[in-house]
């Protein structure tokens, strides 16, 4: 297992996804209704991705990868991956990381729309 560590930009990122969906998910109660919102599947499928994530970044569900435009913030040489948190989804969100800064450790440096 991995400890998590998290950028600003993708902490606000989060938090912004998670308070969309606690909203729609007191309107819905409200309004009585059962099928979830697409805010609340996304907020999720993000949070379900980073969970794989820390457990094992390797998992075949993540689809991780090398990505090359972001530069690693603790060594310019070192890698910096990409995985999904949806697939098959116009603008489909990823999560942008990186290992450190201290073993056991992964950095969350986005979580973004697929550009």
């Amino acid at each position: 297992m991995f400890t998590l560590e998290w950028t600003a930009p993708a902490t606000t990122t989060y938090l912004q996804l998670k308070a969309a969906a606690e909203t729609s998910l007191k309107a819905r109660k409200a309004n009585k209704k059962t099928k979830a919102s697409k805010q609340e599947g996304l907020f999720k499928q993000v949070a379900k991705s980073i969970q794989y994530l820390a457990l094992n970044p390797a998992h075949p569900s993540l689809n991780t990868h090398e990505f090359d435009s972001i530069v690693n913030p603790y060594d310019p040489k070192a890698k910096v991956f990409e995985a999904y948190a949806q697939n098959n989804t116009p603008g489909a969100y990823r999560v942008f990381w990186c290992y450190g800064p201290n073993e056991k450790q992964i950095t969350i440096l986005a979580v973004t729309p697929h550009p």
